[in-house]
């Protein structure tokens, strides 16, 4: 017999904690007495295993055929000991007897028992845990940070843990032990034996779209009925995010539904996201009207559009450009995850530069992009003869770059003219411009789409 008096109960307890069937725990025990067994006795033996709900016990019987004459005596039973035990046994006949000596399976035996019964109770508690909350998955939980593994945060949802990784943490935040917190339950796994995060079946983000998304779909009842539509977001987590919306009936405005009475509703998410800055989108099928929506508040001048590229010039007025592109190209940036759609923004006095056929053979000296291309086209030299024969020491100082790149510069720029034209050309009188900012002093515009 292995087991005790307190087996049953012990059972019961477990299964009313741990939400585990109670037929997979007794499965698991009955294997764990198995596996002991066999350690202990070997693998020969023909062994069943079964739980008595009434003793409330584990039982093993030993099936041995039984034979005239015995030659081993793990496998076969003499017909007169077999009889001794059941009279009506005949030859041949397989005969289950209880093992009663295996109450002490010894040490190494037991140990394999435990961790049979420790692997099959964390398999069926992964069960109960994925059953319960798979359903939720892509929606919002709420938990208590627990503790903080390299830089991870665990946060305990009541019957069990996530985690939420570092990159699912928005930087400005820090949270402590004990406090509470938001997330989007961004997966929900069956086998925690693979990937990044082993043991932990529930994955957590606070910087994902779907977070902001679903925040939203919280604050605005207009958005939980389906009158206004959530059509895209992008987000820089922390600092700044757009949200792109539209409204299935023409007398409801969708920007004024998320924003809410004197912007109660979006002030909601921002404080949940810790002051993250919000631009709610007014969505557009078209997509000149879309991008300029998505760049606001700078004005638009000119949208072209082309659509084979999925890519979209934007020319604004001069004063508008650092307000387009946004502090390090975030506004574009953003617009343009939210678009899906390539951008390349462009100053009016740049785009009228661009029909120049002198700036565009600036442009197609190795080395200069439309930066350079602003400030040499600024002082005077508006062409690539012209930037071959310039001043090395006035290049370097508008170019910013050391004498070997200069002269490289100038070299591939000689190279592009014939050579009667490269003598011909008289040293330009340059305007003196190193002590100046650059005309159009914005780093490169072009933002390729997912940013």
């Amino acid at each position: 017999m292995v087991g005790a008096e307190n087996l049953k109960r012990i059972v019961d307890q477990i299964c009313r904690d741990k939400g585990i069937d109670r037929a997979l725990l007794i499965d698991a025990i009955e294997e764990a007495v198995r596996s002991a067994v066999r350690k202990k006795y070997g693998t020969r033996r023909e062994i069943e295993v079964q739980f008595n709900e009434d003793l409330g016990e584990v039982e093993v019987f030993q099936y041995r055929t039984v034979v005239d004459e015995v030659y081993d005596e793990e496998t076969e039973i003499s017909l007169e000991e077999a009889r001794r035990l059941d009279p009506e046994i005949e030859l041949d006949d397989d005969l289950g007897e209880k093992m009663d000596n295996i109450a002490d399976l010894g040490r190494i035996a037991a140990q394999s028992a435990k961790q049979v019964i420790i692997h099959r109770m964390r398999d069926a508690e992964r069960d109960v845990i994925y059953e319960m909350f798979r359903d939720r998955e892509g929606t919002i939980v709420n938990g208590i940070v627990q503790r903080f593994e390299r830089g991870d945060m665990i946060i305990n949802l009541g019957r069990t843990d996530a985690v939420l990784p570092r990159e699912g943490q928005i930087p400005k935040r820090s949270y402590k032990q004990g406090d509470r917190i938001r997330a989007y339950l961004q997966e929900v796994r069956r086998d925690t034996r693979e990937g990044k995060f082993r043991d932990s079946q529930l994955i957590l983000s606070r910087t994902c779209n779907e977070f902001l998304i679903k925040l939203f779909e919280m604050e605005v009842p207009e958005i939980a009925e389906g009158i206004v539509k959530i059509m895209g977001a992008s987000r820089e987590p922390g600092f700044r995010a757009k949200i792109a919306v539209s409204s299935i009936e023409s007398d409801v405005d969708p920007v004024g539904a998320c924003v809410g009475l004197k912007g109660s509703r979006v002030q909601n998410v921002v404080q949940e996201l810790q002051g993250e800055r919000i631009d709610i989108v007014p969505w557009s099928p078209d997509p000149a009207r879309y991008v300029c929506n998505a760049l606001a508040p700078a004005e638009v001048s000119m949208v072209i559009v082309e659509d084979e590229r999925k890519a979209l010039l934007v020319v604004v007025p001069d004063d508008q450009l650092s307000l387009a592109i946004g502090r390090q190209g975030q506004n574009v940036r953003l617009a343009s995850r939210l678009l899906g759609w390539k951008i390349d923004v462009k100053s009016q006095s740049r785009y009228a530069n661009m029909d120049n056929t002198e700036y565009r053979s600036l442009l197609a000296v190795d080395g200069v992009d439309e930066n350079l291309a602003d400030r040499l086209f600024a002082a005077g030299i508006t062409s690539a003869p012209l930037l071959a024969a310039m001043d090395i020491e006035q290049l370097m100082a508008l170019a910013r770059i050391d004498q070997d790149k200069a002269q490289g510069m100038q070299k591939a720029a000689a190279a592009m003219q014939p050579s009667k034209e490269k003598t011909a050309q008289p040293a330009p009188d340059v305007q003196e411009l190193t002590d100046q900012e650059p005309v159009t002093p914005q780093e490169d515009q072009s933002i390729e789409q997912g940013g």
